[in-house]
Order: structure tokens, then sequence, then C-alpha cells
């Protein structure tokens, strides 16, 4: 039974300025979403949306629970919790002498001035609120709009460059929510029950109602491996960074089918092969956004969906992804280590192909420790590996992987062992080798031309291959690629009576501030 309160009505609550002044411009929306993605830097799950950020604004939520107290500071390092326009815990509690005790547990949101968690401070709770007890599900920048019905492929790549932010916007979203992904969503959707209110201050809480099982069947998991094929194609073309938060909705329906739904053996084989190739497409769209916790996230959960299935080709492909994602985050021994363990998965497969690249992967790791030996001997085996040839068994995912990604791995092995011009003369080679279709790819190589002729020394040339990269940003979405042209550009600042570098770093301004 809730406990009641007695004596004087409690005043209404002051409006939290600070955190209102802290907002900004952003809508209560797009500021929910940057206190999530903060709170996913620090390992902390809240299901922060603009509801929460509205009581917190409006004075309901007198003091966070500890979990946003952790996320509030990481976001503000140099401000308190009363900067922020929060009362301390202890006086809440003064104010609410029969509250929940607090239990410090971080994704619980304890009864100490918001209303939104026991009988007493609110006596009707809304029954289709989502308690913070359950894990973070961002939703979607806007509905879906339109039939939902099974897997409608696009019928060609939108062309995003040139369209404004806006529209881009609006393509992918009807890319990724209208056509498979869609599908997926509304697969389960139906049949899932409403999550339970808050229970009363004092009821023993009760556990959620088990999902009513829906039929999962073969349109269902061509949506998840369409959906995958959509993300490669666009991510070829124009990078990561418009694309990765829808890319999430489509991995986390693709889990709810699985973990959801009633199918038979056959697709479950292929449903959690193809979530596991989702997860480390949206793990390599985070790593292209320099999100690179949420990327090991991501991978992580691959990992798991590979073992699980025993699928020695996705792990195969998780352990090349893993490699790449350590090597840039400076982890030259998990780097090797997750190459070689790729190499041993990938052993019976049939593919020479993915060896190739998995022994590119560990050149890359015993480059990045300095044992030029090691390197040679690994970029030797990947050599003779893809002379070998293309095979039937090849994975789908290694459209990519040609002889322009072979001369740029190793031109970036070469840069590493600090012999620019043989990285040069390699990175150069990729440029000229680079399909057209992979726009993000071939701005790639020419920004590590410039790093690399930067290098040697060669300040002109490090410049005009640094407009060239510049000039690709329009098209191209990469943290990643305008991470290497800051650095090229910081590098350059110096000479800038050189001609050439006066041009890049007036164009590299110009991008960099559009």
């Amino acid at each position: 039974m809730a406990a009641t309160r007695t004596g004087e009505p409690r005043p209404a609550p002051a409006p939290n300025q600070a955190m209102r002044e802290l907002r900004g411009n952003l809508s209560p929306r797009e500021f929910a979403t940057l206190v999530r993605r903060a709170a996913r830097e620090i390992g902390e799950h809240v299901s922060c949306d603009a509801r929460y950020v509205g009581r917190v604004e409006a004075g309901e939520i007198r003091c966070p629970n500890y979990a946003y107290q952790r996320v509030f500071r990481h976001m503000w390092p140099e401000k308190s919790l009363a900067d922020l326009g929060f009362a301390p815990r202890k006086t809440v509690r003064r104010e609410l002498p029969h509250a929940e005790p607090d239990t410090g547990i971080g994704t619980v949101e304890p009864n100490t001035g918001d209303p939104g968690t026991g009988a007493a401070a609110h006596p009707a709770p809304d029954p289709a609120a989502r308690p913070l007890t359950q894990p973070s599900t961002d939703p979607p920048t806007d509905p879906p709009t339109g039939p939902a019905t099974g897997p409608a492929v696009p019928a060609g790549l939108p062309d995003l460059s040139q369209q404004s932010d806006e529209e881009n916007d609006d393509v992918l979203r009807r890319t990724f929510l209208n056509g498979a992904p869609a599908a997926m969503a509304t697969a389960l959707g139906a049949g899932r029950s409403p999550q339970p209110a808050d229970p009363p201050l004092l009821a023993a809480p009760q556990p959620p109602p088990p999902p009513e099982r829906r039929r999962v069947g073969a349109a269902e998991v061509r949506g998840v491996e369409q959906a995958v094929r959509d993300i490669r194609l666009l991510d070829d073309v124009h990078g990561a960074d418009t694309l990765f938060e829808l890319a999430g909705q489509s991995l986390r329906s693709a889990y709810v089918l699985l973990n959801d739904g009633e199918y038979n053996t056959e697709t479950e084989r292929r449903l959690q092969c193809g979530a596991g190739e989702l997860a480390i497409s949206v793990g390599w769209l985070a790593h292209d956004s320099n999100r690179l916790m949420d990327a090991r996230s991501f991978y992580s959960e691959a990992l798991a969906t590979a073992r699980m299935a025993q699928d020695a080709g996705l792990e195969a492909h998780v352990f090349s992804n893993i490699a790449f994602l350590a090597r840039d985050a400076g982890q030259a021994r998990e780097a090797l280590r997750a190459a070689q363990a790729g190499q041993a998965a990938a052993a019976g497969l049939g593919s020479d192909r993915l060896r190739s690249l998995l022994a590119l992967r560990e050149a890359s790791g015993w480059a990045r420790l300095g044992d030029r030996g090691a390197c040679q001997q690994a970029l030797h085996r990947a050599y003779a590996l893809f002379d070998r040839g293309p095979r039937d068994a090849d994975p789908e995912w290694m459209s990519f992987f040609g002889e322009a990604e072979l001369a740029g791995q190793e031109a970036q092995c070469w840069s590493a062992l600090g012999e620019w011009e043989r990285a040069s003369t390699r990175a150069e080679q990729a440029v000229g080798l680079q399909h057209p279709h992979f726009v993000r790819n071939r701005a790639l190589y020419i920004a590590e031309l410039a790093h690399d002729r930067l290098g040697r020394g060669d300040l002109a040339g490090a410049a005009v291959q640094g407009s060239e990269a510049v000039a690709l940003l329009g098209q191209v979405r990469s943290a990643r690629i305008r991470g290497m042209l800051a650095h090229t550009a910081d590098r350059l600042r110096g000479h800038s009576a050189v001609a050439e570098v006066r041009d890049f770093l007036a164009g590299y301004d110009d991008a960099a501030a559009a």
C-alpha cells in the first residue's frame, strides 16, 4: 500500500535555469541525445529523453540519481551539482522524510524530489512512462512514415552531396526506417507489452509480463541482411557520421527479432549472422566517427553473437575490425593479438583474400610496435595470399578490398615505421587505383598521402594533397578523415609562406567552419 503524506501542500518547484541555459539552442530531444552519448562514453546507461529533460528544467527533479550525477560531471567537469541547479541530496531528503531510501544503484531514479518515481509524489503515474531501470534505447529522430510491410530495397544510392542537411536526414530516414529495418521494427512491435508503471511507494515491484512471441520468417531475415548491405553502400560513398544513429536503430530492431521472436533453426542461424554483421557495421560507423568506445562495445556484442552462433566467418570479420580499432586507439599489442586470432578463425574458410586482409592487420600491429622484420614478413604473406585471386568463399563484406586497399594499408605500415618515401609511394598508388565509387576511401588515401609527404618534408606536396582531400569533405562525413586533415593543418600552420600551404589552410579553415 502506498504511503500517504499529510500537512501543507508542497510548493511548486523552482525552475532549473542553469540546466536550461546549458541546453542552449538544442531541442530537449537533441539535448537528451547528448546526455545518452556522454553516458556511453563513461560506461553508464541512462534513459534520458525529452520528457526527463523537461522535468529537470521544470525543477521537478531536485537531485538526480548517481548515474546522472556521474554523466553530468563528465559533461561539465568544472561544475558542481549546485552550479547545475540541483539541491544536495541530504537537503532533499529532509524535505521528503518518507522518501524511498536511495540505494545508490546508478540506473534507479531515487524518490528524492523526482515525482515520477513514487505514488506519494505522483498519485497517477503515466502507464506509458518508461522506467529508468530499462536500458537506454535511443528513439529515432522522427517516427517512420510510409509502408512498413516488407523489405523495400532502395532503387539507388541517394546523392547526399547535392542536398541540404535536412534533405540528407530525410533520405537516410527513408532508407533505414521505411524499408527493411521498418519491417523488422514492426514485426514484433504490436505484440510487445507496454512498460509497467513505477510501483507505488513501499509496494513490492512486479516483474513485467513477458512479450508476446511473434513468428519470424524469411522476410524479416532478408530485411536484416538488406540493412547491412544498405549501410555498407552508403558508407562507401558518404562516410559514417550521418549514418551512425540511424544504423543503430536498425541494429536494435534486429536484436528485437532475435531475442523476442519465434523461429526455426535455419532462421535462427541466419538471424544471428545478420545481427552480428549489422553490429559490426554499426561498430565501424562508430569507429569512423571517432566514437571508439562505442565501436568497442558493438564489436564485443558482435563477437559474442559470432561465438554463440559458432560462425567462424563472422568471428574472423569481428577480429579484423577489432584489430583496426585497436591500432587507431594506440593499442598495438591488442591489434596484433586480434589480427592473429582472426587468422586462426579464417584458416578453414577457404578465402585467401580474407586471410590476406588479416595478415595486413598483423603487419600494421608489428609496424606500430617498431618491429620492421615481422612487419615485412606479414606484408609478404598478405601479398602472396592476395595474388592467389578471388574465390567463391570470399565474404560479401570484402567488396572494398582490392589493390588500392592493399597499397593503402601497406602505406600506413611504412608511415608507422617512419619510412616516408615508401609510405608516400604506396599511398600515391592507392589513390590512383581506387575505384571512384569508394569516395570515402579515396578521401582517406589522399589524406594519408598528405601526411606522408609532410613526413618527408614536402610542404607544398602535402598541402596540394590536403587541398584535394578537403574538396571531398562536402561528400564524405568521416570524423576520422577530418581528424587526419586537422593534424596536417596544425603542422603546416607555421609554413604559410608557401603558397600551396596558404591555399590549403584557407580551404581547410572554410570547410571546418562550415
